[in-house]
């Protein structure tokens, strides 16, 4: 999975950035707790099908190379379809599209081999209602139809058994569905289809939203290039993917991938979210209305406040300001396009966000800049203005919970990926973790 923080936004986009939240109580929480006292979780020991993949581990997140792309002016918008006509009720006779009734809060954490307990612990105890996993789809498939779930299993189960609802977040194909025998989006929409299909019939009622695919608009995540061409052909795998996930399981929330948000329109690179929005709503006249829940948005932060926008109130931090793609705030340009394109109907939900602290990464300099109280009060400012001025906005997703522990265990405490965690590397708490319960529980003791 790849949750990165602001790649592109940062230095000219290179992945997303967000975070999943947490809300809750933290009083009785001990300070520390000593990583060496730690469980660990057990890989399943039964033995795979002849011809089935086993992966030994989930792959480590991989950081992509950092290149230097020229920031260049929006291309000219795409022509704004005519409005097609909305189903009027969604697959079972349920709502169309479905909606959240009120903003609810998840973190992003990675639970492969390694332990679940303590962070799941937390997660809840803070007031998280949700947990966002990644997973590599070749990892679960191969040869073609045949489905290893392995670790992710006992993932599942214990999600919920800690009572948090889980999105997961479907990235990187097998090889073989792809023309150039990279981990890109797939040639075929039936195969993703059929992927995501098993998904939910295996995990029926455990797992409550699926997102198809993850910063599609960057070229790390679709195989090395990416065109305006492309997000044409992501509407074609996502209607399949509603299709067939809906055809098991109508409950399910079907969350559109989020482009990474970035003004850098480079095929080697990246094309700009807002060209790609444009293209993907455009398609077929504004087809994809029919075809998702929610979109998944990504949007920045770097070192700026959460209230501040380019260019009309920027923030006075030190590089990473002269573009709305750097804000948080930039969800509302995405949320703009909705509007123009006839989706105001369809939630947000923003399944990455944060921001990063000091670190040693290349590219995430910003994090500098930012203390962990400032985290801490940017985290809290996000989540108070989207449930006070945004009511469109039906999931925030913080990046991250645990990649401090996992990083400190890898010997990299500086990476950025530990940066953005609200848990220090021996799983205690930092600043943002107790804001976050505190402004939680306030929710609650609101009826909110």
């Amino acid at each position: 999975m790849k949750p990165f923080a602001p790649r592109i936004v940062a230095i000219a986009a290179l992945c997303g950035l967000l975070l999943p939240l947490a809300a809750g109580c933290a009083a009785d929480l001990p300070a520390t707790v000593a990583l060496a006292a730690l469980p660990t979780a057990a890989v399943a020991a039964t033995p795979a099908a002849p011809g089935q993949v086993r992966p030994a581990r989930m792959p480590p997140l991989a950081t992509p190379p950092q290149p230097k792309p020229t920031f260049l002016p929006y291309p000219t918008p795409l022509p704004q379809p005519p409005t097609p006509t909305t189903q009027p009720s969604g697959p079972g006779g349920l709502a169309f599209p479905l909606k959240t009734d009120r903003l609810n809060f998840g973190v992003a954490a990675h639970l492969f081999y390694t332990d679940r307990d303590t962070p799941l612990a937390l997660a809840r105890d803070a007031g998280f209602g949700w947990v966002r996993q990644q997973i590599h789809w070749r990892d679960q498939e191969g040869p073609a139809g045949n489905y290893a779930w392995g670790e992710l299993d006992p993932i599942v189960d214990a999600v919920n058994a800690y009572g948090l609802k889980l999105l997961i977040s479907v990235v990187r194909s097998p090889s073989f569905y792809t023309a150039n025998g990279s981990d890109g989006l797939p040639d075929e929409p039936a195969s993703l289809a059929n992927f995501v299909g098993a998904l939910a019939e295996h995990y029926r009622g455990r797992v409550h939203a699926i997102e198809i695919w993850n910063e599609q608009n960057l070229a790390y995540e679709n195989g090395g290039y990416v065109s305006t061409d492309d997000a044409g052909h992501y509407v074609e795998l996502l209607k399949a993917a509603y299709t067939r996930i809906k055809a098991v399981d109508p409950a399910i929330f079907v969350v559109a991938g989020p482009p990474s948000s970035t003004a850098v329109n480079s095929p080697d690179v990246a094309i700009s979210d807002e060209r790609y929005y444009r293209a993907m709503y455009a398609y077929q006249n504004g087809v994809i209305r029919n075809y998702f829940d929610a979109q998944a948005v990504h949007p920045g932060g770097s070192a700026n406040p959460p209230d501040t926008l380019w260019p009309d109130a920027p923030s006075s931090a030190q590089g990473w300001t002269n573009d709305p793609t750097f804000y948080f705030r930039h969800v509302e340009n995405v949320r703009a396009l909705m509007q123009q394109y006839g989706l105001a109907d369809h939630q947000v939900w923003i399944t990455e966000f944060g921001w990063a602290t000091p670190n040693s990464s290349p590219g995430f300099e910003f994090g500098n800049q930012v203390s962990l109280d400032q985290q801490a009060e940017y985290i809290v400012g996000a989540m108070r203005r989207s449930h006070d001025q945004y009511p469109w906005v039906g999931n925030m997703i913080l990046w991250n919970l645990n990649f401090g522990p996992l990083k400190a265990a890898e010997g990299q405490p500086g990476h950025e990926q530990a940066s953005f965690s609200i848990l220090n590397g021996d799983y205690s708490p930092r600043p943002a973790y107790f804001a976050i319960a505190r402004y939680l529980a306030g929710l609650r003791a609101a009826g909110q």
